[in-house]
């Protein structure tokens, strides 16, 4: 039996893709949901904010595909690390490494 071994960013890629599009599918239901009378059962915030939360996830994904098409992605945006491949499969489109990350949120 052959046994192919995939490039792990390829799988990353593949992730970001399949998440790109969820994310996208969310989107267009909750965009279908804020035009009905009834707005789908939510209220008015919380669907404002899954609106906003699937359209951030959106960009973020993008971003993260565009910098695989360009050849720097995994690379830290604030240190120019490289990002460990762990914390990529963790969060496929993280933008820093944990140390970065970390003295950005306090």
């Amino acid at each position: 039996m052959t046994r192919t071994v995939r490039d792990p960013i390829e799988l990353l890629r593949d992730r970001l893709e399949e998440q790109f599009q969820l994310n996208t599918d969310l989107l267009s239901e909750f965009t279908v949901c804020s035009r009905q009378p009834d707005r789908g059962g939510y209220d008015r915030d919380t669907l404002a904010a899954l609106i906003a939360s699937c359209r951030q996830a959106i960009a973020d994904t993008a971003q993260a595909l565009r910098h695989m098409a360009e050849g720097d992605y995994g690379i830290c945006e604030r240190c120019g690390d490289r990002i460990p491949i762990e914390r990529l499969q963790i969060l496929p489109d993280t933008r820093f490494c944990v140390s970065c990350q970390w003295t950005r949120t306090i």
